[in-house]
């Protein structure tokens, strides 16, 4: 892997996770200060191409992104009215998922569940 695609993906698994591209790029230039925005975009789609890094777009429309596989699986329930997201983790949603791709004969290698609809804070405006 080349030394810019390394660095971006330190930036991945150092950082909080839910990053932008600029938020990546901005960190990754602390590492590499030559690095433009393009390089990190063509990083990050290889990086999510090869499942090293998974992408999410919240209502906001702006992509986030975090390493894949380094933290429990997780799915995002997305507020439509200020874009804020949480992670979830529902066992049962889980198994059901399970059941439904053995009912088809379907082996899944990967998954993503976003719920979108107004959070707790927005509903009470």
């Amino acid at each position: 892997m080349s030394v810019r695609r390394e660095a971006i993906l330190e930036v991945l698994t150092s950082g909080p996770g839910h990053l932008s591209a600029q938020e990546i790029h901005r960190a990754a230039q602390e590492r590499l200060p030559r690095i433009g925005i393009a390089t990190v975009y063509r990083a990050l789609k290889f990086l999510c191409a090869c499942g090293k890094a998974a992408e999410f777009i919240p209502a906001d429309g702006v992509a986030r992104y975090e390493p894949a596989g380094s933290r429990a699986h997780h799915d995002h329930l997305i507020c439509n009215s200020c874009g804020s997201f949480i992670e979830a983790v529902e066992p049962e949603i889980e198994k059901l998922q399970i059941r439904l791709a053995a009912r088809h004969g379907f082996k899944p290698s990967s998954h993503k569940l976003e719920i979108y609809g107004i959070c707790s804070r927005c509903s009470g405006k």
